[in-house]
């Protein structure tokens, strides 16, 4: 795994000059949560003259790796660069030492946080977005499952990319041999992240959003996947589920077998259509 983040870094220093649009300022702030100060990355536009959107951004790493420094390769500080958005991304706590709900409500309490300083963030409120990649996607499904739920904050809507939804093997994922994410490594990221609840019935929907039976109310939805990589069914099952309960929700589907195909190969064909596609998507959806 630690190969799979310094990959992106270098995937960074090859994609980062085809970034136009606003230049972002980067702080590091700690924000109080119910488990103590943690710290989270934000990412502002240095020139803006109203209120913009503000994107929680929630990094990857199978719940077990990674923190927020990984903002710097996403495609959140890509939308942030492209339209002059505010991007947050919380430092959460990590499987290895704190199974779920620590990374949940890590993250819900972040996203109270850009609520509650939307003013002095200059965030618009009614425009804020919920994202992440691969385990960032599962726990962005998750707060968005959550914030429906306890009805306090309103999200526009989210961008769940390849999300890590499904505590059980599904179709893609019980024999997967994909580059960058695996079987193997998918049942050790949800033994950790799940504890003493791996392997039985007693699984939250808010830790596997896959549990979930009622999608209705939840936000508008864009997200793609490879064809051949781990997540690639729980992605269409959940599309699949958010479609049925009349959520406005949309995938498209990439060859390959590389998860995060779009950090890992930037240079490739289907990496640049992906990141139009998902712009293209995030100015429809903003636009509603």
């Amino acid at each position: 795994m630690r190969r799979f983040i310094a990959i992106c870094f270098l995937a960074l220093g090859l994609s980062a000059s085809a970034q136009e649009g606003y230049k972002l300022s980067c702080r590091t702030m700690r924000i109080e949560t119910p488990a103590g100060k943690m710290k989270v990355k934000v990412l502002s536009p240095e020139s803006t003259s109203a209120p913009v959107p503000g994107i929680l951004w929630i990094h990857g790493g199978g719940y077990m790796m990674g923190g927020s420094y990984m903002v710097h390769v996403s495609a959140g500080k890509m939308l942030g660069e492209r339209y002059g958005a505010v991007v947050v991304s919380p430092e959460y706590r990590l499987a290895r030492e704190a199974p779920y709900p620590a990374a949940l409500d890590d993250c819900y309490a972040t996203l109270q946080w850009i609520y509650d300083h939307a003013a002095e963030l200059g965030i618009d409120r009614n425009r804020i977005v919920v994202g992440g990649e691969s385990a960032g996607g599962g726990l962005a499904a998750a707060v968005c499952l959550y914030a429906r739920d306890k009805g306090e904050i309103p999200i526009a809507f989210q961008l769940p990319l390849y999300p890590m939804l499904d505590c059980e093997d599904t179709p893609s994922s019980v024999d997967n041999h994909g580059k960058g994410w695996n079987t193997k490594r998918n049942h050790w990221g949800w033994r950790h992240y799940l504890g003493e609840a791996y392997g039985s019935q007693a699984v939250s929907k808010y830790a596997s959003p896959a549990r979930e039976t009622d999608y209705s109310g939840l936000p508008p939805c864009y997200t793609f996947v490879a064809s051949g990589e781990p997540f690639y069914d729980e992605t269409l099952t959940y599309i699949k589920n958010l479609r049925k309960a009349g959520v406005d929700a949309k995938v498209d589907v990439y060859p390959g077998d590389v998860h995060a195909f779009d950090l890992l190969l930037p240079w490739k064909k289907t990496s640049q259509e992906a990141k139009k596609r998902l712009c293209e998507e995030y100015e429809r959806l903003i636009s509603r």
